[in-house]
C-alpha cells in the first residue's frame, strides 16, 4: 500500500488592485455579469466571466426556473455560451462572483461540481490550463488550473 497526497495551490488577494490588469478586467465582467442573474427562489446571485484565448470576455449568470433543477449556474451558462458563439478557442480564465441579493459572499462562493466537472472538459478541450478566480468580499483566490479546484478530472476524451 502507498499512501498518497494532493496539493491544491492558490494565490490569495485581499483586493483586485493586487491582481493583474487582465485579472481585474475579468473581475469586473463577473461582477457585472452578477446583475443579470435570475434568481428567484434561492435569492444567491451568481456572475462568471470567460475570458477566450484571443482576450474576448464572455459573460453569464445563474438563471432559475420553477420547474427546478432546469436553471443553470453562471459559470456553464458563460462557458456554454463561450463555446456556442467561438467554437475551437481556447477559454483560458474563468471568474466568479456569488452573493446573496445581489451582494458578495464573505469569502468566495466556489464552484458546485457539475460546474467544475464542465471547466474541466473545456480546459482539456482548450489544451492549456484554465485559470479559475473566484470573488469574495475579504479575499479573492486565483487557482491556475482547474485541476486544483477539481483534482482526478475526467473526460471522455481521456
Amino acid at each position: 500500500m502507498t499512501g498518497r497526497k494532493v496539493e491544491i495551490n492558490y494565490t490569495v488577494y485581499s483586493s483586485p488592485d493586487e491582481m493583474t490588469a487582465s485579472d481585474r478586467e475579468l473581475v469586473e465582467a463577473a461582477m457585472k455579469a452578477q446583475k443579470t442573474s435570475y434568481a428567484p427562489y434561492s435569492r444567491f446571485n451568481v456572475g462568471a466571466a470567460v475570458r477566450l484565448e484571443d482576450g474576448r470576455i464572455v459573460p453569464g449568470s445563474n438563471q432559475e426556473n420553477a420547474a427546478s433543477p432546469s436553471g443553470l449556474c453562471a459559470e456553464r451558462t458563460a462557458m456554454f455560451a463561450a463555446g456556442a458563439h467561438y467554437p475551437g478557442v481556447a477559454q483560458v480564465s474563468i471568474a466568479v462572483v456569488g452573493g446573496p441579493e445581489q451582494t458578495l459572499c464573505t469569502f468566495p462562493a466556489t464552484p458546485c461540481g457539475a460546474c467544475r466537472q464542465v471547466m474541466a472538459q473545456y480546459q482539456k478541450i482548450g489544451g492549456k490550463p484554465m485559470s479559475v478566480i473566484l470573488i469574495g468580499k475579504k479575499e479573492i483566490w486565483k487557482f491556475d488550473s482547474v485541476d486544483d479546484v477539481l483534482p482526478f478530472t475526467f473526460t471522455s476524451l481521456d
